[in-house]
């Protein structure tokens, strides 16, 4: 994190002066007054200028394009990095060719260049915990319409043979949103099974049907 003392005949203008220096605006930077300065007698005899200490906050942002970057030239993929920030989500989209290869096999390279990227953004922990986001091609919406499809033609399966039904294993998202669609389900009920990565959800019919 770079850092730098500045001065000046007031801490606006030490802060001013500091802004000019780095070539940043002031949301980029965080400061620490080390002395407040004084106007001396008739702004003449004693005066003693402002001094902070300013530090250049962490562009997490572009740390993860700059990452997503050198991933994606690695792979030989041309992309357009799209980054929207919302609160304490970072949604990264992905816009160009050859997209299949980021998606993977039901999204498995999405997610791990997705965690890759959650790792690199809350390194060191020196701001609030930002959770990550990347799509490609709507594909999380895609999968999670699929998903819930899956879920409501499971459970009519139960409800009919009565019998439990296992599902593939699936990762801690794709396992909510099953979770989620059936939860208020009259006729069955869900529970995850199994260590990571081959925990699956167990769809079983509710004891009073």
């Amino acid at each position: 994190m770079k850092t730098l003392e500045m001065t000046g005949k007031t801490v606006d203008e030490a802060l001013k002066n500091a802004l000019k220096e780095l070539n940043v605006s002031a949301d980029k930077v965080e400061y620490e007054v080390l002395d407040e300065g004084s106007k001396g007698f008739l702004n003449i005899i004693g005066t003693k200028p402002a001094k902070i200490l300013v530090k250049v906050k962490r562009d997490y942002v572009l740390e993860a394009k700059s990452f997503l970057r050198k991933v994606l030239d690695s792979m030989d993929i041309k992309a357009e990095i799209k980054i929207t920030e919302e609160k304490d989500t970072l949604k990264v989209n992905l816009v160009g060719p050859k997209m299949g290869l980021i998606i993977g096999y039901r999204g498995e390279t999405l997610d791990s260049l997705q965690y890759l990227i959650s790792l690199v953004v809350n390194k060191g922990h020196d701001i609030p915990y930002k959770r990550i986001v990347l799509d490609t091609e709507n594909y999380r919406s895609k999968r999670e319409e699929t998903l819930k499809r899956l879920a409501e033609k499971t459970a009519y399966k139960v409800k009919r043979s009565g019998k439990p039904f296992r599902l593939e294993p699936m990762n801690p998202y794709e396992r909510r949103v099953i979770h989620s669609a059936l939860q208020d389900n009259k006729f069955v009920y869900t529970y995850s099974q199994g260590e990571e990565p081959y925990r699956r959800i167990i769809i079983e019919l509710k004891d009073n049907n």
